[in-house]
């Protein structure tokens, strides 16, 4: 039984050797392959590809987007960043640490209601994936997908997603949160006003998350069979 990657790979293969000419002979082996895949063609192929893409990044932004989904995930969980680490600190010795709390919750609040806005965004990049974008993914590493969106439109990504960032924080109260916090750290004597933007960290956290989850969705849908929930992604992902 062949792998999935070494399927795929051959189906790729089979189809750049072919170049248009449906009935040049390839080698047994991709025949067998193709003919067992009912015309599994390199359009169905990527079709499927981006059908995986697509439930992907919609389950990473469900996850994340929900009550608590950066909140309450050790490994996504948006903290107080190191530049705040002094008042932080200060605040918390003065017994004013429930204002720092209050911060960090609203920025992870923040966070998972601008990663609801996300989906179109990926599956916008998604639709305009061309042939060798595809082809890579199909023939890289567990999380290829992840990894080119991150290179190819990381700061499309940013740069849509920062006003977005930006809107949920005011929204949620984590941009009054901030100022109350410094006000109270700046009316202590001999203290210095860290520099800090809470937009853009907010930005690159949120973007982290949906990133690392995204990968996880990817690994799943290409490892496990349950996660092949579409004819589609059974026929391209799964072994014959």
């Amino acid at each position: 039984m062949k792998s999935t990657g070494s399927k795929i790979l051959t189906l790729i293969t089979a189809a750049l050797i072919l170049s248009g000419c449906e009935t040049l002979q390839v080698g047994e082996d991709a025949l067998r392959t193709l003919q067992a895949d009912k015309a599994l063609n390199l359009e169905t192929i990527i079709s499927g590809l981006k059908e995986a893409l697509m439930k992907g990044t919609e389950g990473a932004v469900t996850q994340l987007s929900s009550q608590g989904g950066y909140y309450d995930d050790k490994l996504l969980h948006i903290s107080v960043p190191n530049e705040l680490e002094k008042v932080s600190s200060m605040m918390k010795k003065i017994g004013l640490g429930s204002l720092v709390d209050t911060f960090e919750k609203k920025m992870n609040t923040g966070a998972e209601q601008a990663a609801a806005q996300a989906k179109p965004v990926f599956w916008n990049a998604i639709r305009a994936m061309n042939f060798q974008d595809a082809k890579g993914i199909l023939n890289g590493g567990e999380t290829a997908a992840t990894d080119y969106f991150r290179s190819t439109i990381g700061e499309e990504l940013r740069h849509v997603f920062a006003p977005i960032v930006a809107k949920q924080l005011n929204s949620v109260g984590a941009v009054r949160a901030y100022n109350d916090l410094m006000t109270r750290y700046s009316a202590i004597p001999l203290v210095k006003k860290p520099s800090f933007d809470l937009q853009e960290y907010t930005t690159e956290k949120t973007l982290d998350g949906l990133f690392s989850v995204v990968a996880h969705e990817e690994k799943q849908i290409r490892e496990d069979p349950a996660k092949r929930t579409t004819e589609l992604l059974r026929r391209v992902f799964g072994d014959q």
